[in-house]
């Protein structure tokens, strides 16, 4: 019987969680608590910060401090929706300014040239 043992080398690549686009300071239209859990987000919005359906998103409440995680839902297009559903409507209220934050893993070589997609808005959830 012959063993046979083979090294393996492994590189390990550390990685950095990075900011991947923002949502900056958009105001909240809707809030159901009946709802199952998530956040509305106007289509037209959703694009410009590269954020997809269902995808994991950090809410950070302006007016109040409340921060959480939810995922996405999508809003009807140019419609200036942002919607809390479902328990997240307990943590901020129509009227309220919010910044929504995805984030991505990306390789340290790459981390150190990263730009995020920052989205701003102006009046009614327009971006500017």
């Amino acid at each position: 019987m012959q063993l046979c043992l083979f090294a393996v080398r492994v590189r390990m690549i550390m990685q950095r969680y990075m900011l991947k686009s923002k949502i900056h300071r958009v105001t909240i239209t809707e809030a159901h608590l009946d709802y199952e859990g998530s956040i509305t987000i106007d289509e037209t919005l959703m694009e410009a910060a590269d954020i997809l359906p269902y995808e994991k998103v950090n809410i950070y409440n302006v007016s109040n401090g409340e921060r959480f995680s939810t995922y996405v839902i999508k809003g009807k297009r140019n419609s200036g929706v942002i919607g809390l559903n479902g328990a997240a409507a307990r943590k901020g209220s129509r009227g309220d300014l919010i910044i929504i934050a995805s984030y991505v893993a990306v390789d340290d070589d790459e981390a150190h040239d990263w730009t995020a997609k920052c989205v701003f808005v102006g009046e009614n959830n327009i971006i500017k």
